[in-house]
């Protein structure tokens, strides 16, 4: 399970390096948006020197947007390995076919970053062309005229969730929080995103993952929950029963303490024990 998406322009040799050495659960090496037009074949370089350093890193490469002469070349120049591509504006089934076609077999995300994108979600998701999804908050406010806050947002985010949810696939990635300084907003809106069913955000500097990590692990509270809702669950024989502290436990909520815990472990490389 994943949290972080640390992005690094590709153009930046020393800033790709910072990032692969970063705490990020996974880098995204950027051939996109960050990328200025006359530094593009350079960043292409880089990222594909910085996969060959680093082939065991947990990466992705944003190429440019799918079917251009742009993505073309990065596909080209990109080498083979285990990372992901990370596909921008995707807007039909057929964007990542065309990468797909050029890439076979390589792990992609769909991101959705268009009315078009959202309004296609569910197909996207369900074309099994894609391993992933994620929102492209930046572009998705621009192309929509929306205001600042999670609000605005929060339409496009449920229907990104629901066709992730309905195709199988895991749980989808938010995109980044752009003020650097604010990490009480980071933080807020990473726990909004959380808690409308994704998990993972992406991150424009390493000062940002303390908090990104900090709230898609598991609290020491919400573990405390879970092992009471176990132990009780446990105790009534996998029969309705109430906490300790008076809240109703059945089999769906036994199974989300579970499931709470499993990700728990899974992310700390802990064992949770028994509540009993």
């Amino acid at each position: 399970m994943l949290r972080s998406y640390l992005f690094a322009p590709g153009h930046r040799a020393d800033v790709l390096l910072k990032a692969i050495a970063s705490e990020a659960d996974a880098v995204i090496l950027d051939l996109e948006d960050a990328v200025p037009r006359d530094r593009k074949e350079q960043a292409r370089w880089n990222v594909a020197a910085a996969l060959a350093d680093a082939p065991d890193r947990a990466a992705r490469v944003r190429i440019n947007e799918a079917r251009g002469a742009d993505a073309e070349r990065d596909l080209a120049a990109l080498p083979a390995g285990s990372f992901g591509i990370r596909v921008p504006k995707v807007e039909a089934p057929e964007d990542l076919a065309w990468v797909a076609e050029r890439r076979p077999g390589t792990p992609l995300t769909a991101a959705l970053e268009s009315a078009r994108g959202i309004a296609m979600a569910a197909e996207i998701a369900a074309s099994g062309l894609c391993s992933s999804v994620s929102i492209g908050g930046m572009d998705l406010r621009r192309d929509l005229s929306l205001g600042a806050g999670e609000m605005p947002m929060l339409a496009s985010r449920g229907a990104v969730v629901l066709a992730a949810r309905t195709a199988g696939l895991p749980a989808p990635v938010d995109g980044v929080y752009p003020y650097l300084d604010d990490e009480a907003g980071l933080r807020r809106e990473a726990e909004h995103v959380r808690d409308l069913g994704f998990f993972g955000k992406a991150a424009i500097h390493p000062k940002q993952l303390p908090v990104i990590h900090d709230v898609f692990t598991p609290s020491a509270d919400e573990v405390a929950w879970a092992r009471g809702i176990l132990g009780a669950f446990e105790d009534a024989a996998g029969g309705p029963a109430r906490t300790d502290a008076g809240e109703f436990v059945d089999r769906p909520v036994a199974r989300r303490a579970r499931a709470l815990l499993d990700l728990h472990e899974r992310l700390t490389g802990r064992p949770v024990p028994s509540a009993r």
